[in-house]
């Protein structure tokens, strides 16, 4: 397989479209129609929406939890090398990635039901790309060391080498459901098509090296690695052919997938918005639920099986004059024999879909105004409370996803003001792997029907893009409709 390949395609869908997997600026902030994507059953008031096509969410993203573009470019006078020895090599663990999502809506509509104002109908399409490769440490050290040394008699682990990545378009369609004063409750259903997909998340295994017996040193090998990969062997066939035509094919292959060509599979979200009482409220949300059955275009490469070697044995003198003899031939077939590499297999396989979690707590005050006549600030009209408008939040987000090393976790603190009824700010406070000072702020603008709003993340990293962990930015366009009763 031409590896090159493979990484630069999924180097390029990676950078080109990325979405950051936690929106903790999104989430809950409900004058934006999006929140509805992070939150089915978020509080709603439009009488309808529609995105800007392709431009009602674009977004970037990029976070690494170990090193950074300036740990080893910066001009500070240290050895290149020294760098890579001590902050990649030392510095990082097998927990540390590097990682990048991304989200374009094609579209976005929503619409009340004219039967049943209590609810309110969206559906739209988006692309998606969810990439993430961990630090493979041992096999780091091994590539930069050698198995000599200091590392005779250590086992090297394999199952360090852990990589996922996928492309796919999503059709959605949600309800969101007034169910009281107090309760709204919504669900998303999703159809999945993939465009390409490719995991190694299972390895196991070792290699070691140690003192021989018939020779100076023995390698014994233990493998069980398993690359699978679908959709993309047919694209780089493609781009092998380098024709006149390899720009048409490779449009024609993913317009194909993005209608329902590709893989499929099946999703949903659902989530919920409960007031305690008129000031204090919890949500919750869950992403993602799905998974996709990959059986097109389908490559797999496995690595199974154990040995042991002293390297080639050499009989002196009588291999001297038998030049002929081809010892390397002989041991790379032994060597194969014992561990088989298979790229023949074409077995399919489930895989499943990045699972999110959200939860949040806000408490609101400073009331401003008791109507909210084409008011622009997504609060629900609610029998007893007037429909209170208040000026300001504040509150705490808990935001979890699943990895496969295991769950990833933030916690953000948020404020929200509301400057009348046209702009709406929202800053955040977030801790977790990347970052320990993420400050964000997001923007929404309401003029008239239409709506603008702008959301950065880990403003502080600005100030040396090289040397931050992290960096997001996304905006979006909308033309909204509002209740007016």
């Amino acid at each position: 397989m031409r590896l090159g390949k493979l990484f630069f395609l999924t180097t390029f869908f990676g950078v080109s479209s990325m979405w950051s997997q936690n929106k903790q600026l999104l989430y809950d902030f409900y004058e934006i129609p999006q929140s509805l994507m992070v939150n089915p059953g978020v509080k709603t008031s439009e009488k309808w929406h529609t995105g800007i096509p392709v431009l009602s969410g674009l977004y970037f993203q990029a976070a690494t939890s170990g090193v950074t573009v300036n740990d080893l470019f910066a001009n500070d006078g240290v050895d290149f090398t020294t760098k890579v020895r001590e902050r990649l090599i030392e510095d990082m663990n097998k927990r540390d990635d590097f990682s990048t999502t991304s989200q374009i809506e094609l579209f976005n509509v929503g619409f009340r039901g004219k039967n049943r104002p209590d609810d309110y109908y969206s559906f739209g399409v988006y692309g998606e790309t969810d990439i993430i490769a961990y630090w493979p440490k041992d096999l780091a050290i091994l590539a930069f060391e050698g198995n000599g040394g200091d590392n005779i008699g250590r086992s090297f682990d394999l199952s360090d080498l852990n990589v996922r990545g996928e492309m796919v378009n999503v059709f959605h369609f949600g309800v969101n459901r007034k169910m009281s004063n107090d309760l709204t409750i919504g669900a998303r259903a999703k159809i999945y098509s993939s465009i390409f997909q490719f995991q190694s998340i299972k390895n196991s295994g070792s290699f070691t090296t140690t003192q021989g017996q018939n020779n100076i040193y023995a390698n014994t090998i233990n493998a069980d690695m398993k690359l699978q990969t679908s959709g993309v062997q047919e694209i780089i066939d493609i781009l092998d052919e380098d024709t006149s035509s390899t720009q048409r094919d490779l449009t024609s292959l993913f317009t194909r997938r993005v209608l329902l060509g590709g893989n499929l599979g099946l999703g949903f979200d659902a989530g919920f918005t409960y007031h305690l009482n008129p000031q204090t409220t919890i949500t919750g949300s869950v992403l993602d639920v799905g998974f996709i059955y990959n059986s097109k275009d389908i490559k797999n490469y496995t690595l199974r099986g154990s040995a042991t070697n002293e390297g080639i044995d050499v009989i002196l003198p009588e291999d001297i004059n038998d030049l002929n003899n081809d010892l390397w031939q002989e041991l790379i077939d032994e060597i194969e024999e014992s561990v088989p590499f298979d790229d023949n297999d074409t077995s399919s396989y489930i895989s499943f879909r990045p699972v999110k979690v959200y939860g949040s707590i806000r408490y609101d005050f400073g009331l401003a105004e008791t109507s909210n006549k084409d008011c622009g600030c997504a609060i629900n009209t609610e029998s007893g409370q007037n429909g209170n408008l208040y000026r300001n939040s504040v509150g705490g987000q808990l935001f979890m996803m699943k990895r496969p090393r295991g769950v990833q976790a933030a916690l953000t603190g948020f404020y929200q003001k509301r400057l009348g009824r046209t702009l709406s700010l929202k800053t955040t406070y977030t801790v977790d792997k990347y970052s320990l000072s993420n400050i964000g702020l997001g923007l929404n603008l309401q003029a008239g029907p239409v709506n603008f709003y702008i959301l950065g993340d880990n403003l502080l990293g600005y100030r040396n893009v090289a040397d931050s962990h992290y960096a997001s930015l996304q905006f979006g366009f909308n033309i909204i409709s509002w209740n007016d009763n």
